[in-house]
């Protein structure tokens, strides 16, 4: 996965946003910001809480059923007409920095959490990675660019925005931090 993200951004590097509603704020060196959010909601049609097996339905009143494991804490609180939203965002930023020094590098962090117990169900998780690359040469004649990512193996790339490799020099620092997010919440339904 790293190896296709590095080329993904690497591809995305210097060039307009082309899936993204959103920028990042104008600087002198190239950035650009992109993120997607998918928002569900279900209502729990059905729930077994001896075989943990729950049936949701859909808004378009499609139904799908699962079991849920033993990490879905307080299933005992779910009741038939629950509400369940489930949002789920991955977002993409690329900055170039001017180079104090550092070296190409990955990393990566992940953080996941529940509610208490005899709370309403609910989880939350996030995974980000952040890869560094310096800029390694830039030919504006053939609108082209080279990194070395965090393995030293230099790659080329075509600028898809011509204008960004004018702002960037040879050393800087380029920043891809690639975030995905969920976040599961069942609510009481509502009495109207």
């Amino acid at each position: 996965m790293c190896k296709s993200l590095a080329l993904l951004t690497a591809l995305l590097l210097f060039a307009t946003p082309c899936w993204s509603d959103e920028s990042a704020p104008e600087t002198d060196k190239p950035s650009l910001y992109s993120s997607q959010t998918v928002t569900v909601t279900a209502v729990v049609e059905a729930i077994n809480h001896e075989t943990r097996e729950v049936t949701l339905r859909g808004p378009e009143g499609n139904t799908t059923s699962f079991v849920a494991s033993e990490e879905a804490r307080n299933l005992d609180q779910v009741s038939v007409g629950d509400i369940v939203t489930a949002e789920y965002e991955q977002s993409l930023s690329i900055e170039v920095f001017a180079n104090d020094g550092s070296a190409p590098g990955a990393g990566g962090i992940a953080a996941a959490g529940r509610s208490e117990k005899g709370e309403m169900p609910g989880m939350a998780a996030i995974d980000a990675t952040v890869i560094t690359a310096t800029v390694e040469e830039i030919n504006l004649e053939a609108n082209t660019f080279k990194l070395k990512g965090p393995s030293g193996e230099i790659k080329e790339y075509v600028a898809r925005d011509p204008e960004n490799l004018k702002k960037a020099e040879v050393g800087d620092l380029v920043v891809i931090t690639y975030t995905e997010a969920v976040a599961i919440a069942v609510e009481k339904a509502t009495v109207e």
